[in-house]
C-alpha cells in the first residue's frame, strides 16, 4: 500500500470497479482537491486522492452497500487533522480498552482523522483514515466497536487500503471472509 503515489494498476481498477465512463465530469478535479486538502490541512492518501480528482466524487453504486458518499460530504464534521486514535480492533461494548477515558476516546474515534466513505446500513460506516499512524487504512466504525479492515488485521482476505477494499467489493467477497482462526 502506497498511500504518496497512486499506482495505475489500482487506478484501472477502480475505474473499473466503478464502471466511470464520464470521461471525468463526476470527478472533482485537482483544484478541488488541493483546496480542500488545504482547508483541512491533510494530503489524502493515495490513490483515494486520484479517484476523487480523476475518476469519480461519490457513486450511487457500492461500496459500501448504500453507495460511497462524495468528498465534501465525507468531510461532515470530521476534524481530519486530528490524528486518527486506534491502531488495533476496540469493541467498546465490551471492553473500556487502556483509555482513561473511554468515552472520550470513543468520540476521538467517530471525528478525528478519517472520512466516512459510506454505510452498509444499521451504524455500520466504513471510514479511510487520513491522518496517524494507520493513514490509508480502511475501517469499520459501529455503535459496538471499530476494527480495521485488510488480511494483516484478519477477518478478511483483503489487500489493505482503498484500492485493496473498491476490489474486494468488486470481486464479489464478503467483507468478513476469512476463515476462523
Amino acid at each position: 500500500m502506497n498511500n504518496d503515489q497512486a499506482d495505475p494498476a489500482d487506478l484501472a481498477a477502480l475505474r473499473k470497479a466503478f464502471a466511470v465512463d464520464d470521461g471525468g465530469t463526476s470527478a472533482l478535479g485537482w483544484a478541488a482537491v488541493h483546496a480542500f486538502e488545504a482547508e483541512h490541512h491533510v494530503v489524502l492518501p493515495e490513490p483515494y486522492r486520484t479517484f476523487v480528482a480523476e475518476v469519480t466524487d461519490g457513486s450511487y453504486q457500492g461500496p459500501p452497500e448504500y453507495g460511497m458518499a462524495g468528498l465534501l460530504a465525507c468531510a461532515g464534521h470530521q476534524r481530519l487533522a486530528e490524528p486518527f486514535p486506534l491502531t488495533r480492533t476496540w469493541v467498546w461494548e465490551a471492553d473500556d480498552g487502556p483509555y482513561e477515558d473511554p468515552e472520550a476516546v470513543i468520540e476521538r474515534v467517530a471525528h478525528d482523522g478519517s472520512l466516512r466513505l459510506g454505510t452498509d446500513g444499521c451504524g455500520m460506516d466504513w471510514h479511510l483514515i487520513v491522518t496517524g499512524p494507520h493513514r490509508g487504512h480502511i475501517w469499520q466504525i459501529t455503535g459496538e466497536g471499530a476494527l480495521p479492515f485488510a488480511a494483516e488485521f484478519g477477518h478478511t482476505t483483503a489487500e489493505p487500503g482503498f484500492a485493496g477494499w473498491v476490489r474486494h467489493w468488486a470481486d464479489g467477497k464478503e467483507w468478513f471472509d476469512a476463515p476462523p482462526a
